[in-house]
């Protein structure tokens, strides 16, 4: 009974800090960030753990779903070069970017310990992104690129990282079959999304008359499709994705308008309380991993992580204006089918740029470190791993998250 009256009691602290962020034009996960710590830091507030399992299949497929259900499917083609260039290889790139200089900065850290760093920091989080600049009137173009963007970037920080893992436990890292691994994830992930639309859309066919039943199976099949392909061994991220994108595209054409009020009802309804709880829990879990460190290397850690928050900054700014000047050079030269839609200007690629925020997933995975080895032996510098990851998260949600919408409206003076 106690943990239920504390869920209520945080549901109700998110619900009216969320009515007053947007009174003293905050930006609400800021807000609640800070909320969070502070309740975490009250002597009587017992602990609240995350369970990395809970937090994978309560929050991210219905949040990847509803991504993917809204965003323009149009849009998203139109952008997959840049889209891909974030998610795919940016993530890659940032993963050996943190490893080389947690390798070099951090004492004791091994090389798998700082590509497991890497990859937990690696994929960034839309969800805050689009949260703080909400009202900021940013281009669809911007947003659609941020919202596939993480469509996609949490399945290739998730393969990254368990393949960091393996190396911390000794297995030996062979890049081709990493790569084929890697290949063989995602498109599992598309085979098991494809499949699971074309059953949810057959079998809507059947109870189309059925409101209730019609928006309840809607409701109910991201998650059974993430369970499904994760069983699978198949990227669960990916498989949701595509379910989300079937979706929309035979909600469109086939769903009465009513059906298709009450199913946006619900869902702007359920992602508003799950974003809050997001960022109310990442707040939570600082003042946690602040007792499982050493008093005498909290101020080291900091610095650390201020300086790889610094780098990952910097990487993502020059991948993302690289892929400008690619852009350009392809129109230009009328080189891999590129439309003038898809080039980014300026102000595009410093919003994206500055918009790399780490978020819930970084959290998660980096609490889901393992305890111990298979030896039973414990598992090398994870407090360390743990508080670094997030002090990282903390340090791009409150640093660039409140100097966002001053850098779009300073942008927009200039225009």
């Amino acid at each position: 009974m106690e943990n239920y009256s504390i869920v209520i009691f945080i549901l109700a602290i998110m619900i009216g800090l969320t009515a007053i962020a947007e009174k003293i034009k905050l930006p609400y996960p800021i807000v609640l960030i800070v909320a969070g710590i502070a309740i975490g830091l009250i002597p009587a507030m017992p602990a609240i753990t995350l369970n990395p399992d809970i937090i994978m299949l309560i929050f991210l497929p219905p949040l990847l779903y509803d991504a993917a259900f809204n965003i323009s499917f149009q849009e998203f083609r139109t952008h997959i070069s840049t889209i891909s260039s974030l998610a795919i290889g940016l993530v890659f790139i940032t993963t050996a970017g943190i490893a080389v200089m947690a390798y070099y900065l951090i004492p004791g850290i091994t090389w798998p310990l700082a590509f497991t760093l890497g990859a937990i920091l690696s994929a960034t989080d839309a969800v805050a992104a689009i949260g703080i600049t909400k009202g900021l009137g940013l281009s669809h173009h911007t947003t659609t690129i941020l919202e596939g963007e993480s469509l996609v970037n949490d399945a290739s920080a998730l393969v990254a990282y368990r393949f960091a893992v393996a190396a911390v436990t000794g297995m030996a890292f062979v890049w081709w079959k990493a790569s084929l691994q890697f290949i063989l994830l995602l498109a599992g992930g598309l085979v098991v999304g494809l499949v699971m639309g074309k059953l949810l859309a057959f079998t809507l066919r059947w109870f189309r008359n059925n409101h209730l039943v019609v928006i309840s199976l809607m409701i109910l099949m991201p998650f059974v499709t993430y369970l499904l392909a994760e069983e699978c061994h198949v990227s669960g991220v990916i498989a949701v994705v595509i379910l989300g994108l079937s979706m929309s595209r035979l909600s469109r054409k086939k769903f009465p308008d009513n059906i298709q009020q009450q199913s946006r009802n619900f869902w702007e309804i359920a992602i508003f309380l799950l974003n809050g709880l997001i960022f109310i829990l990442i707040g939570l879990q600082f003042p946690i991993v602040l007792k499982n460190i050493s008093t005498t290397q909290i101020l080291p850690n900091i610095g650390y992580a201020f300086l790889i928050t610094l780098a990952v900054f910097f990487i993502r700014l020059a991948r993302v204006f690289l892929q400008q000047l690619n852009l350009q050079r392809g129109f230009r030269y009328k080189r891999g089918h590129i439309k003038e839609e898809a080039l980014l200007d300026f102000k595009s690629s410093i919003i994206i740029s500055w918009s790399g925020m780490r978020g819930i997933v970084s959290l998660a995975i980096a609490i889901g470190l393992p305890v111990t080895l298979d030896n039973g032996l414990p598992f090398p510098m994870r407090s360390t791993i743990i508080f670094i990851s997030v002090a990282v998260v903390l340090f791009t949600l409150l640093g660039q998250g409140l100097t966002l919408p001053w850098v779009v409206k300073q942008l927009d003076k200039t225009a």
